[in-house]
């Protein structure tokens, strides 16, 4: 069975949906690890309390290069096939992303590549756009930039602010995250140009 590594820095909600994703026998992976930057993460006790090994690496005051020299090798110790970003909020540095090529993905809440970076709800709503939405890629070595594996779109309505649209955008992401790491798994896709296509 694949394995997956989970990393987070607060609630969780994107490793919530895929825990219960493969509980309900939707996506065949295990999680072998949940890891946070931060030690008061929800998402760790979370874990925990699903029976699902659960490792606080505290970031702050750990030069980055270092940092990820310390996540790298304890993502490695579990031995995992697929690196999941789930509202982890640290840039990868390339030194981490090398050890792990094209087995690394995240979720951002835009139709990339509008808005990369934070806040990218309020961003949507400050530009005006009618359609924003949610994005899984790859991780490369720059900001919210790699092979696009999945979007889905979400309406902007004239009454949204940032939370509100937040809350609709969540909902989807919820639903192609766990369908993004299962294409992946399954190994039956390639990459042409910076597209992510399904079928060898």
């Amino acid at each position: 069975m694949k394995r997956l590594a989970i990393l987070l820095s607060g609630r969780g909600s994107n490793f919530e949906a895929i825990a219960a994703r493969i509980r309900a026998g939707a996506l065949d992976a295990e999680i072998a690890i949940v890891i946070s930057n931060r030690p008061d993460a929800r998402g760790l006790e979370t874990a925990r309390a699903l029976g699902i090994t659960a490792v606080s690496l505290p970031s702050k005051g750990v030069a980055r290069e270092e940092y990820d020299t310390l996540l790298a090798d304890e993502v490695e110790r579990h031995a995992v096939d697929l690196v999941c970003l789930a509202g982890f909020m640290r840039l990868l540095s390339p030194r981490f992303v090398r050890r792990f090529p094209l087995r690394i993905l995240n979720i951002h809440p835009s139709l990339l590549p509008a808005f990369p970076g934070l806040d990218a709800q309020h961003q949507a709503v400050e530009h005006g756009v009618k359609v924003s939405g949610c994005t899984v890629h790859f991780v490369d070595e720059y900001l919210d930039a790699g092979p696009i594996v999945k979007q889905a779109a979400v309406p902007v309505l004239d009454s949204d602010d940032s939370d509100s649209l937040s809350a609709r955008i969540l909902d989807e992401e919820h639903r192609i995250y766990g369908e993004a790491i299962g294409l992946i798994l399954e190994g039956n896709w390639r990459i042409e140009g910076r597209r992510v296509v399904a079928g060898k």
